[in-house]
């Protein structure tokens, strides 16, 4: 008796075969007429980032990820082609046509990437500069105590 109850609670192998699971489909493309591109522009790189008017990443890119390796990286020329990459691809993959344009930096590539918005095709909206100017400074050093 003792043998029926556990052939009766063990599962057939049919039963416990997981249902096959529904593949997630990829997402479609968004499309996104206007957006940003945030320019960071250091002495040793530049990098590029293409986003909706929300902040959502579309893409980006750099003059490191472009091959440019060294001092070469933070050259005007290495900035330009960063831009045009990141700009080429948001346009074809997202429908970009016109973009609002932040730069923070100081390094040599801010015009470049910025001429190169506008080499793609793109139609720039307004062009802020972001760079973060110190006020103040840091607390002084206190006097000497005798």
């Amino acid at each position: 008796m003792a043998e029926e109850n556990i052939k009766k609670t063990t599962a057939t192998p049919e039963a416990t075969e997981a249902a096959p699971k529904a593949k997630a489909g990829k997402k479609g493309k968004r499309i996104v007429n206007s957006g940003a591109v945030h320019i960071q522009a250091t002495f040793n790189n530049t990098i590029i980032s293409v986003t909706d008017k929300t902040g959502g990443v579309l893409t980006a890119s750099s003059a490191g990820a472009n091959g440019f390796r060294g001092s070469k990286k933070g050259t005007a020329f290495a900035a330009g082609v960063a831009a045009e990459k990141a700009l080429e691809t948001a346009k074809k993959n997202h429908a970009l046509n016109s973009v609002d344009v932040y730069v923070s930096g100081i390094g040599l590539g801010r015009d470049a990437a910025i001429r190169a918005i506008s080499t793609v095709g793109i139609r720039i909206d307004s062009i802020n500069d972001v760079t973060p100017i110190q006020h103040g400074g840091v607390r002084p050093k206190g006097e000497r105590k005798p």
